[in-house]
C-alpha cells in the first residue's frame, strides 16, 4: 500500500499539530472535502497509523519515513488509488 495525496495532507496535518484533531479539524486544516479525509483515516486506522479516541485521531508512527517503513513491511501490494 502507498499513501496517496489525501493521505499525506492528513499525516502532514498531524505531524504539524502535534496532538489529536477531530475528523472537521482535520478537514479545515488541510483543505481536503470531508468524504476523501474519512477514507484515509479509515485506511490510516487500518495499518495501525492513526489511532482514534472519542472521535479524535492522532498519529501512531511518529514521521513519514516510519509510516512507509511500516506499511512497505507488511508486503501489501496494492495498487495506489487515485483520490
Amino acid at each position: 500500500m502507498k499513501l496517496n495525496k489525501t493521505d499525506e495532507k492528513v499525516v502532514a496535518t498531524l505531524q504539524a499539530e502535534g496532538k489529536e484533531l477531530t475528523l472537521q479539524e482535520l478537514v479545515d486544516k488541510s483543505g481536503e472535502p470531508s468524504k476523501k479525509v474519512f477514507r484515509s483515516l479509515r485506511k490510516l486506522f487500518e495499518h495501525e497509523i492513526v489511532s482514534t479516541q472519542a472521535r479524535k485521531y492522532k498519529l501512531m508512527v511518529p514521521d513519514t519515513k516510519a509510516i512507509k517503513a511500516k506499511l512497505a513491511s507488511k508486503g501489501e501490494e496494492e495498487p495506489e488509488t487515485s483520490d
